[in-house]
């Protein structure tokens, strides 16, 4: 059994052969917590007590939520979407000010100026929605936040849940620059090995380690017979800088 030290940041890459919404159900079957999503619409099903997983709860990324009104706004098409990237630069700020405080810290902060902040967002959107036409891209923009708005008010009640997935997304990036280098995996075990040395790497990274070097004596280790029964003290988060 591998334990990360309290608190060391780790990510976890997965091969799946399909953007399948039952690849994400394989890969988080039985998985019990917090999962912060975009609109993909497989993470809905996860949640669904009917097939054994409500345990998970949803939360949303108010980055993505961002997005549809950014092109608006910086379009320079909408002043309800230029209004929408204003207020909700509000929301970072507060984030800025609670960024490693305890959950009970985040929430306190958020109930006395983020709570505010949202239900203003949302107020405007559901008035705006009335007058405009639903086939706009303002209007889409609007539907992707009001038809999710449970999950993106729970992070004002819940202090261990971010405002957004971006931690996730620096992750995933170094993967979906080199993704026509992972066409040429060769097979679905090349890719399932594609993604575990991926995540070993980046891993290190996000430990401050250099990569390289904690492969290099990480490998000779195995190599000279170091025992399974001390595998732990090989992760990054225990490597010696």
């Amino acid at each position: 059994t591998i334990k990360a030290r309290q608190c060391a940041p780790m990510v976890a890459y997965r091969f799946e052969d399909s953007r399948s919404g039952e690849c994400a159900v394989r890969h988080l079957n039985g998985y019990r917590g917090i999962l912060q999503v975009d609109g993909y619409a497989a993470y809905n099903k996860l949640a669904r007590s009917d097939r054994g997983n409500d345990g998970i709860t949803l939360a949303g990324c108010w980055s993505h939520c961002r997005r549809k009104f950014y092109e608006l706004h910086v379009a320079g098409s909408s002043e309800v979407a230029t209004a929408t990237v204003e207020r909700m630069a509000k929301l970072w700020q507060v984030e800025k000010t609670v960024r490693g405080q305890s959950p009970d810290a985040r929430v306190a902060a958020r109930q006395q100026a983020s709570a505010a902040i949202v239900a203003d967002l949302f107020d405007l959107w559901q008035q705006t929605l009335r007058r405009i036409s639903g086939k706009s891209k303002l209007a889409e923009a609007i539907r992707y936040a009001v038809s999710r708005r449970a999950i993106f008010e729970r992070f004002l009640a819940d202090g261990r849940i971010e405002l957004d997935s971006n931690i996730v997304e620096r992750a995933i990036r170094p993967q979906t620059i080199t993704r026509k280098n992972s066409l040429f995996a060769g097979s679905d075990g090349g890719g399932q090995t594609w993604a575990t040395i991926a995540t070993l790497l980046q891993t290190a990274k996000m430990n401050n380690v250099d990569p390289f070097a904690w492969l290099a004596v990480t490998l000779q280790r195995i190599a000279n017979g170091w025992p399974s029964s001390e595998l732990d003290a090989l992760m990054p988060w225990n490597h010696a800088a």
